[in-house]
């Protein structure tokens, strides 16, 4: 489970989660949204976002070795929610195993984030775990107005303004103004994971075209820092290319570690925000 988690936010800060979460009682979820945000006392950043909008799929297919291990698929619901004056995101990752891989280590995975869409921050995460027979489920609220994150039975964690969760840090990365990003550049976003806070790093290499099964991009290269020895021999072993335009749309994560190789690829994409680098 180590392994999966190092991997997933490795990926998740250059900007793709491969291995994403069933959801709970939705009535229940706006109730809890709608406490925490009605709770207003200071204002809220404002972080437009450029990159996404409603509607948008994107969906990745996912190799191990040479095994085409899994499928997952991150969905922007086609409605803005309006939850105490606030407009809200629902996004949702959903990530199965196939295949051989599905015989042997089966994974039904579903993440959720509600997103603020203004301040481009998380009112809510939700996910739903199902891997290899273990199960476990999360639902961290996050209160902005006084910085903590409450992950029920009555635990509650102290976070800076701006925090991401693991679902909506893919989205809040694709907003990070690249325009003047010169080589070794290092961009940062601070996460809630699993109980504790995961400053994301990725280090910016330059641009290179990379042909997918939906055509050729021009893309920005990123190499996510990454703490060698646990899952990666070193700190070059994670690469992740993006779209050089407005939607920065993560197509490829490719990384060795120390049990083998795992590559992630785009395999479709629909209602985007921009015109995409396609170059062919």
């Amino acid at each position: 489970m180590k392994i999966i988690k190092h991997i997933s936010i490795a990926l998740m800060a250059g900007v793709g989660i491969f291995v994403l979460c069933s959801a709970g009682n939705n009535t229940t979820k706006q109730e809890l949204l709608k406490n925490t945000i009605s709770q207003q006392e200071i204002d809220l950043p404002n972080n437009p976002n450029t990159a996404f909008k409603e509607g948008e799929i994107l969906t990745y297919r996912l190799h191990y070795g040479v095994i085409d291990a899994g499928v997952a698929t991150l969905e922007v619901k086609p409605s803005v929610m309006d939850i105490s004056g606030r407009k809200v995101y629902h996004i949702v990752g959903n990530g199965n195993s196939k295949g051989s891989f599905d015989w042997f280590y089966k994974v039904r995975d579903r993440y959720e984030t509600y997103i603020d869409k203004d301040a481009l921050v998380p009112w809510m995460f939700v996910r739903r775990v199902d891997e290899g027979g273990v199960k476990f489920s999360q639902d961290y609220v996050f209160n902005h107005y006084t910085k903590k994150v409450d992950i029920g039975g009555g635990e509650k964690y102290d976070v800076p303004m701006g925090v991401q969760d693991m679902l909506s840090s893919f989205y809040a990365a694709r907003n990070l103004d690249f325009s003047k990003a010169k080589e070794n550049d290092v961009f940062t976003l601070m996460s809630f994971v699993d109980k504790e806070l995961w400053p994301v790093k990725i280090r910016y290499v330059g641009k290179e075209n990379i042909e997918t099964e939906i055509g050729t991009f021009s893309c920005l290269k990123f190499r996510p820092i990454v703490q060698q020895g646990r899952v990666f021999k070193s700190e070059e072993d994670l690469n992740v290319w993006i779209t050089d335009d407005k939607n920065h749309i993560p197509l490829r994560a490719q990384a060795k570690i120390l049990i083998g190789s795992i590559k992630m690829d785009i395999v479709s994409v629909s209602n985007l925000a921009n015109p995409t680098s396609k170059v062919d």
